[in-house]
This record gives C-alpha cells, sequence and structure tokens, in this order.
C-alpha cells in the first residue's frame, strides 16, 4: 500500500498542474507570474501606444490571458496603469540597502542624491512615461494623479527636505523653506536634461551628464548661503 501511494504522488502533481493551465486555481507563484505577464503585456502597449490606444482586450490578447482573468486581478483600465507606473517607479529606485554616502558633507550628499534622480529620470522607461503622460494628460487628466501617487518625486523631496533642514538649523546655510528649496533642486536636476533628451533641444552628451550633478548642487548652495540685505534685516528683528 505504501508503495501505491506514493507512486499516486507525482500522477497527481501532475494533475494539478494540468488543472492550473487548464482553468483550475493557479498556485501562488503561477498567480505571481500572470500577474507579471499582464503588467509587461501592459507596460508594453502603454507605453508605446499611449494610453487612449490601449484595451483591455489587447492587453488579454498580448498577455494569453481571459478578460476573465485579467478581471480578477485588475478593476479597470485606471487600475492596470497605477500598477505599470508603481512597478516602473519600484524598479528605478535604488537597490534596498544600497550605500549612501556616510559622512559626507551637505555638498556630496546633494551630488550623490542629484546623480541617482538624474539617472532615473533618464531611463529609456521613465522618459516613455513623461512622453505618455505630455501626450495625453489633457485628454485623462487623472493620469498626471496615477503618476503623482505613485512616483518617487515627493519622496525624493521630503528626503532632501531634511537633509536641508539639518543644515539650516546648524547654521550651515541660510533657508527659511526647506521644502520649497528641495522642490526646486529636483527640478534643477531633472528639467533641462529630460527636456532635452525627449527630443526639446539635443540631447546631452557624457561629458556634460557626468558633471551636471557637481554643478546643480554647487549652484543651489551658493544659492542658499545668500541673503538679501533685506531679509537679513528682517530676520535680525
Amino acid at each position: 500500500m505504501a508503495r501505491t501511494g506514493s507512486a499516486t504522488r507525482p500522477r497527481r502533481a501532475k494533475a494539478n498542474a494540468r488543472a492550473g493551465s487548464l482553468g483550475g486555481r493557479p498556485s501562488r507563484a503561477q498567480a505571481e507570474k500572470l500577474g507579471e505577464r499582464i503588467l509587461d503585456a501592459a507596460t508594453s502597449l502603454f507605453l508605446s501606444h499611449g494610453y487612449g490606444a490601449t484595451s483591455i482586450e489587447e492587453v488579454a490578447r498580448r498577455a494569453g490571458v481571459s478578460k476573465r482573468t485579467f478581471y480578477h486581478r485588475f478593476d479597470d483600465k485606471p487600475a492596470l496603469f497605477g500598477a505599470v507606473v508603481h512597478r516602473i517607479v519600484e524598479r528605478l529606485r535604488p537597490p534596498a540597502g544600497a550605500p549612501f554616502v556616510e559622512g559626507a558633507d551637505l555638498a556630496a550628499l546633494l551630488e550623490h542624491l542629484a546623480q541617482l534622480i538624474l539617472n532615473a529620470a533618464l531611463s529609456p522607461q521613465a522618459l516613455a512615461l513623461h512622453r505618455l503622460i505630455v501626450g495625453e494628460s489633457a485628454r485623462f487628466p487623472k493620469l498626471a494623479a496615477v503618476v503623482n501617487a505613485n512616483g518617487a518625486a515627493e519622496e525624493a523631496v521630503e528626503l532632501i527636505a531634511k537633509l536641508l533642514e539639518r543644515e539650516s538649523r546648524a547654521g550651515k546655510i541660510a533657508l527659511d523653506d526647506p521644502s520649497f528649496a528641495a522642490r526646486q533642486f529636483l527640478y534643477m536636476i531633472v528639467a533641462i536634461p529630460q527636456r532635452r533628451a525627449m527630443g526639446l533641444g539635443t540631447p546631452m552628451g557624457a561629458g556634460e551628464l557626468r558633471d551636471w550633478p557637481r554643478q546643480v548642487a554647487g549652484l543651489f548652495l551658493e544659492g542658499c548661503r545668500w541673503r538679501p540685505r533685506a531679509a537679513t534685516r528682517k530676520s535680525a528683528r
């Protein structure tokens, strides 16, 4: 009897695998792979064809799943787009536990952050996503909100603002609003290189991109160290 039972286990495993492939309940690993396949198909279609021209039917067909399977995982097209944006952003983040610049001064910290942010902003998927938002946000106003909700810009602003506030309290820089300054620093890093990479001007060369984080950090800190005389007199009162 023991032999018979052990012999049937492989057959049961094969039967279960066949059931999953024929529409039975998939395993957790199969479900995760299926979700990734749908997201792969959706990412390719959204970034190449645009949001408006991408249908759920086409995503399901490209992923090789039924619409029923699709709706079991995503409520609608906006939810799918949000999941695509979230995955793009997560893949652009530095690896967990990546070493930061321990003990570095503010200039080195800001230069390091600027380099990470610039690399992410100029990645092919980030540029394609930006083109999509610029091209279709007028027809689909909620797209920008989805990107904002799933993006890393606010997280970067918060991190930079904390660094600036710490240095301001130590008297090393002069700032009244660290959050405002952090947002301007983020725009200084991204705006011109991204516009030029999208064809609005000549794309930056390797040398320009190499020097950009240092130049932006240096210019930003020079501005933080300077106060107009009127503002200085007002704060002294």
